[in-house]
């Protein structure tokens, strides 16, 4: 009988212990299942603030980005735009004021798609190259070296690029085109098909090579400048810059500001060849390059490393430096406005991720 008794009591204990197992086992299941709906919730809205931030920023300074790209386009024998302030006044005078803004519908509309995919690279690239990094070292509390971010940046900006090409393609066509152009795309869509169909899949991938080599430095040095500042500075707190912890916002504008400048000054030549291969076979923009002498065709490229040759065999060196002026004014606002604009949607959101963490 007590032995029955014993049995029963064990098969009890048994049956209760299963039950607060299951128990436990469906709480970490539920558990399981919200953290990553949480978890890609959060992401979303941080990716949709920093979209709508850089649509912001990007409208703001439109002008001085039409301007930028006109200047590195310009045929050398007619010369239109000739610096920042006279070339507004130009376009202003010619084309109105939707002149300045031209080509920005198509700019707004991958700035989205970009900021998702050149951040959530950036947070897994960075994620993986620290695990890596702390295998190798054995040090578990090993951080990030300047290096190490850059190449995490680099590669997300070779992902993002990648992915929105098309798009920047087009952008280029569209904002050289002028009304006195014989042919006009009428938007972004019109464009990317008039193009795949008249000059096939591989013209919406021109300048693809020395956007992927340029895009290394600029992204990269962008994440490595901004986030090393930022730790330089909350190390040694300079001028007593560090309040409870924390950079103050016109510090973090300077840090951006400088990661930015160093970023663009590097890969700047590499823009200006991209900007050219993608109007190879487009005869239809403001100014087309042409040749030296009575030749007024149009040139041609047959890579990256002819563009360059070409380039400063016509027009010099400096015609590789052509558009930095409104580049390098438009760095500082475009960045105070998306850091504004961020916060502002940030905060509307809910989000609790900061683009740069």
């Amino acid at each position: 009988m007590a032995s029955e008794d014993v049995v029963g009591k064990s098969t009890g204990e048994s049956a209760v212990t299963t039950i607060v197992n299951l128990a436990e086992e469906a709480k970490l299941a539920r558990e399981n299942v919200k953290a990553p709906q949480y978890a890609i919730g959060s992401v979303l809205r941080s990716l949709i603030a920093g979209g709508v931030a850089g649509g912001v920023s990007r409208t703001a300074v439109a002008p001085l980005e039409r301007l930028k790209i006109l200047l590195q386009v310009q045929n050398p024998h007619n010369i239109k735009y000739n610096g920042t302030m006279q070339g507004l006044k130009y376009i202003w005078r010619t084309e109105g004021f939707t002149g300045l803004f031209k080509g920005n519908g198509t700019n707004c509309a991958r700035i989205v798609p970009n900021s998702a995919v050149k951040f959530f690279s950036y947070e897994r690239a960075s994620s993986g190259i620290l695990w890596l990094y702390r295998q190798q070292t054995g040090n578990e509390d090993a951080q990030l070296t300047p290096v190490l971010r850059l190449g995490a940046g680099a590669c997300a900006g070779i992902i993002a690029m990648s992915a929105t090409y098309p798009m920047d393609m087009v952008r280029g066509r569209i904002t050289v085109q002028t009304e006195k152009s014989p042919y006009q795309y009428s938007g972004m869509f019109h464009a990317l098909r008039t193009v795949f169909r008249e000059e096939g899949f591989r013209a919406l991938y021109k300048g693809w090579l020395p956007s992927v080599i340029g895009v290394i430095p600029y992204v990269g040095l962008n994440f490595a400048v901004y986030e090393s500042l930022k730790d330089w500075m909350l190390q040694t707190n300079p001028y007593g810059v560090v309040n409870n912890g924390e950079l103050s916002v016109v510090t973090r504008l300077a840090c951006g500001a400088a990661a930015g400048t160093v970023g663009q000054t590097v890969a700047y030549p590499l823009d200006v060849i991209r900007r050219r291969m993608q109007m190879v076979g487009w005869n239809h923009a403001a100014s087309v390059i042409t040749g030296q002498g009575m030749s007024k065709a149009p040139l041609e490229y047959s890579g990256m490393i002819d563009a360059f040759r070409k380039t400063v065999r016509n027009e010099g060196f400096r015609a590789l430096y052509k558009g930095l002026v409104p580049n390098s004014v438009k760095v500082v606002p475009s960045i105070a406005i998306a850091f504004v604009s961020y916060e502002a949607v940030k905060d509307i959101l809910g989000a609790d991720m900061r683009i740069s963490d």
